[in-house]
């Protein structure tokens, strides 16, 4: 396991879902078509994308045990489920999106009944929950500029293009809560497993034994 890089003596913590490989793939060609679109934007490596349960900041080294503790003991009590995706959109106003994404679709009610169990776990180990409400979502892109009249007609006609398509049939199977790091560089972000917290079914044997 790659040891992460922290800032100072904290590490930069977040709760995640992977994304397949198939899905990835389905993910590259949405993001052709909003690239071509918007070609001055710099979207994401598909090979760090995730779907983020919630997002803990700095953590220093107490506070990631307790946060693992919480991910664990989430993931424990949680059943594998299947996803796929959804339709892409975005957030924040047509003139200044803040975030281009791709929605998520397939077996939602288990995706929301883990993320409430997490979010509960990690209050009872004293951290904050999130004020804004779970929105679940690939992240393509974050923007930190309005887009101008003809950028804002590009990304509404690829968007409009895009939701006639037929949903990308990419299911993928979720089957661990994972404890991710991120470091903050001018190339992006760089992620980092620190740990996979499997999902067991609450009438599996622990440890599959």
């Amino acid at each position: 396991m790659a040891k992460p890089e922290t800032t100072g003596r904290t590490t930069r913590t977040f709760l995640a879902l992977g994304v397949s490989a198939e899905a990835r793939r389905a993910l590259g060609r949405i993001r052709a078509s909003l690239a071509r679109a918007l070609p001055a934007v710099r979207f994401a490596d598909l090979a760090g994308v995730h779907l983020t349960l919630t997002f803990l900041g700095s953590l220093d080294a107490e506070q990631l045990a307790l946060a693992t503790e919480g991910a664990e003991a989430s993931a424990h009590a949680s059943s594998p489920f299947d996803l796929t995706l959804g339709r892409p959109g975005f957030f924040g106003p047509a003139h200044a999106p803040r975030v281009l994404w791709v929605g998520v679709d397939g077996q939602i009610d288990p995706l929301r009944t883990l993320q409430r169990r997490l979010a509960d776990e990690l209050a009872a180990r004293g951290f904050p929950r999130e004020s804004r409400p779970f929105a679940a979502h690939l992240t393509l892109a974050r923007l930190n500029h309005p887009l101008s009249p003809e950028e804002q007609t590009r990304l509404q006609t690829a968007l409009v293009a895009l939701a006639q398509l037929p949903t990308p049939n990419a299911p993928w199977r979720i089957e661990t809560l994972d404890v991710m790091a991120s470091e903050l560089r001018p190339t992006g972000a760089r992620y980092t497993r620190l740990r996979a917290c499997p999902l067991a079914s609450p009438t599996s044997p622990p440890n599959g034994e």
